[in-house]
């Protein structure tokens, strides 16, 4: 079987899917992997063969738009339809050439659903998110402002599907492009336990848990209770920082802060407490009692696979969405602001209130019970012989 298998450039969708494509080419199978620079050696090392599209005049590739595409619908859809464009020859191209059997795309790298609506190839949602339809996606909250702007914006939007068709691309509209239907073939990196909503999704939709990394340097736990915070590369607040060292400094938890480049704001730390631009985050969280994240969707599956329950801040509407099913299921409480009081007393609840613990428990439990890369690879297999 061949798979040509196209992402974005960031690694919280990139990252899940390793696993699978390693167990795909593990089993003889080829994979040819449309990403960027900057990921080729972990897809190398996977086993897949890199095509890279970097330098197709293509705006992804900028970070601070890449976060964008997480918080703008408007900003995403001009970009993502924009790239589809810019790399449209080198995709008919390699696709013509390589004859895949199928094609699995991230499901916001709209430009792969693309290619395989234009060839004609069967295809697979790769969602490192939740999964969403008109009842899951209630759990992302919209203003009616966001509304607005997508009304506004939908004569732009128009003229790009205009110029989309033009090049061969069979699309009626934006919908038919960002959203996926019970008949699209999914796989999703959840346990059907964690997905909201789940009861409403067809059998094409496959919930093979999260994608795990082993551990690679082990921590030391130096302490009865563990805090870990991180929130990511992209958050950078300081006021939120301080406050977390000044009233753990007082405590006689160990705390393990990853802040990525901004650790020279710290110079005198209490003894406690260590910061980190990076950390083994799957070694932290082995040996964590709670985790206090900006909620997304891998570093919260991460800390519920180990059992970590978690103190949870939110940036973006889709960590919103995590932040939510995570209370519903009673595996972390919301932190209500960045006060040094808000901040303790949220994270004594999760460490000295048992029932977030069971909570986190539940889930783990569902995680593991799922059927992981090899689930997804029969499923893949399926497909391309269906096809």
């Amino acid at each position: 079987m061949k798979i040509a298998w196209f992402c974005i450039p960031a690694h919280g969708h990139t990252n899940p899917t390793l696993s699978l494509v390693k167990e795909l080419t593990g089993a003889g199978h080829q994979v040819y992997y449309f990403s960027f620079q900057m990921f080729r050696e972990k897809i190398e090392q996977a086993g897949a063969v890199f095509i890279g599209c970097d330098g197709y005049d293509f705006d992804m590739e900028d970070q601070e738009n890449a976060d964008r595409v997480g918080k703008d619908k408007v900003f995403a859809t001009e970009l993502l339809v924009s790239s589809t464009l810019a790399l449209d020859e080198m995709t008919t191209e390699k696709i013509g050439a390589i004859k895949p059997d199928v094609i699995v795309s991230d499901s916001v790298a709209f430009w792969g659903k693309l290619v395989a609506m234009k060839h004609r190839i069967p295809y697979v949602s790769s969602t490192t998110t939740f999964a969403f339809n008109r009842f899951s996606a209630k759990y992302m909250k919209e203003t009616p402002w966001d509304i607005v702007k997508m009304l506004i914006a939908l004569p732009k939007i128009n003229k790009q599907i205009r110029r989309l068709r033009e090049k061969g691309y069979p699309v009626k509209g934006l919908l038919e492009i960002v959203q996926n239907d019970n008949e699209t073939n999914t796989i999703v990196y959840t346990s059907k336990y964690f997905q909201p909503c789940s009861d409403t999704f067809s059998d094409r939709y496959r919930f093979i848990g999260p994608s795990i990394r082993p551990i690679t340097e082990p921590f030391k736990k130096e302490a009865e209770k563990t805090v870990y915070i991180s929130m990511g590369t992209i958050n950078q607040n300081k006021e939120f920082y301080r406050n977390c060292v000044h009233v753990f400094g007082e405590t006689d938890w160990q705390v393990i802060i990853s802040m990525g480049t901004n650790t020279e704001h710290f110079d005198h730390l209490p003894d406690n407490i260590r910061i980190y631009e990076s950390v083994d985050q799957m070694a932290v969280l082995s040996i964590a009692d709670a985790f206090i994240t900006h909620c997304g969707m891998n570093s919260v599956s991460e800390a519920l696979y180990f059992q970590v329950p978690l103190v949870l801040f939110p940036q973006t509407p889709e960590q919103g969405a995590v932040a939510k099913r995570t209370e519903e299921l009673g595996a972390g409480v919301r932190l209500r602001s960045i006060s040094e009081e808000d901040i303790l007393e949220a994270t004594k609840e999760i460490l000295y209130n048992p029932a977030y613990k069971d909570g986190a428990v539940k889930v783990s439990e569902s995680f593991h019970a799922c059927g992981g890369p090899g689930e997804a690879r029969v499923f893949l297999e399926e497909i391309a012989g269906r096809g």
